[in-house]
């Protein structure tokens, strides 16, 4: 798919408005994933690409539902809007199970043995650990 990246930054940036710090984060774990994605194989860049990017999104819902979110509430709010928002772009249809999936359970014992998820969930821990230290 052309442009993949720039596709769905601007999806996340649509999408979290001018919730900064959050696509300051997203932008961060796709860079150390990219990171991880040179050192490794056997992983599919288009899911890893979408998942990092897209990871955090069950948090808009769950705070305006729920009134706060955690990783539970991520899990359970994200995936039907990555389907949503990968399906309006025309992401493959036979990755984008794989990308609902990984968001649905980045924060969990993995539930999936998906290599792109082993690197979103290292991403993550980098990122976070960076900005516990702030």
């Amino acid at each position: 798919m052309p442009y993949l990246k720039g596709r769905i930054v601007k999806l996340l940036t649509d999408y979290f408005e001018d919730d900064y710090r959050r696509i300051q984060h997203a932008i961060s774990v796709l860079h150390h994933a990219e990171n991880i994605m040179e050192k490794s194989d056997n992983h599919d860049p288009e899911v890893v690409i979408a998942a990092a990017l897209l990871h955090d999104v069950g948090i808009k819902p769950s705070e305006i539902e729920l009134g706060y979110n955690n990783g539970k509430t991520q899990e359970e709010y994200g995936p039907p809007v990555v389907r949503a928002l990968l399906t309006d772009i025309g992401f493959p249809v036979d990755k984008l199970q794989k990308v609902v999936d990984i968001v649905g359970n980045h924060h969990s014992p993995s539930r999936y043995d998906y290599p792109e998820l082993a690197i979103l969930k290292e991403a993550d821990r980098i990122v976070n650990r960076q900005e516990e230290r702030r």
